[in-house]
């Protein structure tokens, strides 16, 4: 991939977008390049975790020079939602480490993530407005469920920048990094990946299903069910008998 680079170690996937000369600007080339190593990272059977992050800045809104003069048609196959969809439903934990630029389209792909990291230097917002247009990659739909609707709709109207600092204080991203997004985003994964991956996805299912259920209750049987469906495992016994017997456990990720 020429806009992409993909590597995976120690149970971690990383996706480190390259196009630093843009600010990591979203092309529809990367996108789809983002689409395809979603798929086999889907389907590597030695991820738990994974970590999104871009060489230099995270990534400073979609690429503008190819969408100007586009009419609604032309919008439409452009759109990132899509793929940004398929990010949100990765069927493990995924982290955006958020070093420089989150802009627009960036901040959009940041919040398909199920945890964001920002470094103190970041900078993060919805700037369309200025551009004559709206955000349009599901920044209208994750943003309000993330901050709250009054906070989204300030954000989205203003297109104003967020500091790192002001983006913690909103609840915008879950941690600040002093130095480095990418390095806080390493240590976090690393715990994350000595978990049991099919423990780690079955909470993940439980956290998605049971945040669109609007039904508490129902929420709750299904959480149950994928509790009790994972005392059929290997990594279910693994784990409490090591508990038990006082030490560590050795999961094998079934």
């Amino acid at each position: 991939m020429k806009n992409l680079a993909c590597r995976e170690e120690g149970g971690v996937a990383w996706i480190t977008l390259c196009r630093p000369k843009v600010r990591n600007a979203l092309s529809r080339v990367l996108v789809d390049e983002l689409d395809k190593a979603l798929g086999t990272l889907e389907r590597a059977r030695g991820v738990k975790a994974l970590i999104l992050c871009g060489e230099g800045n995270f990534a400073a809104g979609a690429d503008i020079t190819e969408m100007t003069d586009a009419t609604p048609e032309e919008a439409m196959a452009f759109s990132f939602s899509p793929v940004f969809n398929r990010l949100a439903a990765f069927p493990l934990p995924t982290i955006a480490a958020i070093d420089g630029y989150a802009l627009g389209g960036g901040l959009e792909l940041a919040l398909a993530c199920d945890i964001r990291i920002a470094a103190r230097t970041a900078r993060l917002g919805l700037p369309e407005i200025t551009l004559g247009i709206m955000p349009g990659a599901g920044g209208t739909a994750r943003l309000p469920k993330t901050i709250g609707l009054s906070r989204a709709l300030a954000m989205i109207y203003t297109g104003e920048i967020l500091s790192g600092e002001q983006a913690l204080a909103l609840g915008l991203v879950d941690r600040l990094a002093e130095d480095s997004a990418r390095a806080e985003a390493e240590i976090l994964a690393a715990k994350i990946a000595k978990g049991s991956r099919t423990a780690l996805s079955a909470a993940k299912k439980a956290v998605l299903s049971g945040w669109r259920e609007a039904d508490t209750d129902r929420a709750a049987e299904q959480e149950m069910s994928r509790w009790a469906a994972l005392f059929a495992s290997y990594d279910q016994k693994e784990g409490m008998r090591a508990f038990l017997e006082r030490r560590s456990p050795v999961f094998e990720d079934r």
